[in-house]
Parts: C-alpha cells; structure tokens; sequence
C-alpha cells in the first residue's frame, strides 16, 4: 500500500513537473529552482516538494546554495534529490525480481554469461529493426524510452580528438544488477549493441561510474 500512495501522490499535475525536473538534474535542487522550472510560486513548490518527500520519492537535506561559508553566507536552504529506494506496484502482487535474481544467479553459476548476452544482443536488434540508429540524439530519444534516462554529459578528449557522449541517470536493472553485476551487465551493453547496432554512428561502450548505469553511448567515428 505505501507504493502505491507514493505513486498517487504523482497524480497532482504540478507535483508530477516538479518531481520530474528534480529527477533530471541528477542533482540537489532549491524550492526557488524547482519552482521557476514549473512555473508556480515558491510557497507552492515548497509544499509540493515536502509531499514529495513525505512520500519517500524525494530525499530532502539543506545547505548553502551560495556556495559560500562564514558570517555573510546566508541561512542553509532546503534541497531535494530523488530518494534511493524504488517504487513498483502491481495488481495482483508479483514478483517478478526474485524470478529474476534467481534466474540469474542460476546462469552465473553455469556460466552462461556468453548465452545471455548474445539472446541480450538478439533481442535488442530485434526492438531496432533494420536500420542501425541515425545517430547520437535518435538513440538518446531510444534509450530515455525506455528508462535510462540518458543526458549529454558533453564532450570527452583522447589523443587530441572529442566526441559526444551520452550518460545514463537509470539502470532498468539496477536491482539485479547489484547482486550479480558482470553478469546483468554485460547483459545490459549486449542488449544496447543490438538495439543501437555496432556498425552506425554510435556504439555503446562499458564506463561505470557511481550511481549510473553502467554503459555509456558515443559518437563511433573517434
């Protein structure tokens, strides 16, 4: 029942714009930001964001968004990011994650990691079609589509050359993933190889980084 009250609480429309622009920063957002990006006055923002949190979908915390410290910096102000946990509803209850784990640990134990991954990379060229992906900005439409939550991290240099590289806020499979991560993660890139293509101009590549998903996609022409 507390998933699906959180759920609910996303059903007032401007609390839905406020969770969702706090969910794109990947980062701690003021009242005062909030309310700008959604357009209603701060005090409204403020209750809003609190119910947010009394839901459990935001974390809230405070600090000075000056960026200074000392006499003259200012009273800390309230911040929000979005809360740790996940939130899934189903009627009649499922669960479909310890089918998972389990199936996992299972191909983990047998050493099935080449199978998965090419029924992974199978599948994702199944979703695609035939054409490989047009390029970087038709595949971040692609991978927001399907949960990622991608963003242009900008452009990263090598041997004098730069590129576009495209970053991932969400892991679908993140709860699997903790528990069995070479195996659901080498899952995961075969599954982006198949759905973006490997012979386009884009690739998707392995680069964990710390509360990401694990694959990053980038210009293949560098």
């Amino acid at each position: 029942m507390e998933d699906i009250e959180a759920i609910a609480a996303l059903q007032d429309p401007v609390r839905r714009r406020l969770y969702e622009y706090v969910v794109a920063q990947g980062r701690e957002v003021g009242r005062n930001e909030a309310a700008e990006a959604a357009g209603v006055a701060r005090t409204l923002a403020a209750h809003h964001l609190d119910r947010l949190a009394e839901a459990g979908l935001l974390e809230s915390g405070s600090r000075r968004l000056t960026g200074r410290s000392g006499p003259g910096a200012g009273r800390p102000a309230k911040v929000y990011t979005r809360a740790r946990g996940e939130r899934t509803v189903s009627l009649p209850a499922r669960d479909y994650r310890t089918a998972a784990e389990l199936l996992a640990e299972a191909a983990e134990e047998a050493g099935l990691d080449a199978g998965l991954c090419a029924a992974a990379r199978r599948r994702g060229e199944a979703l695609r079609g035939a054409a490989p992906c047009g390029g970087l900005d038709e595949a971040a439409e692609m991978l927001a589509a399907r949960g990622y939550e991608p963003y242009l991290a900008g452009a990263e240099e090598a041997a004098g050359a730069a590129w576009r590289v495209v970053r991932m806020r969400n892991c679908p499979f993140h709860a699997v993933a903790e528990r069995f991560p070479p195996l659901v993660c080498g899952m995961n890139l075969a599954l982006l190889e198949g759905l973006l293509g490997t012979d386009g101009p884009v690739r998707a590549r392995m680069d964990a980084r710390p509360g990401e998903c694990c694959v990053v996609v980038e210009d293949s022409k560098n």
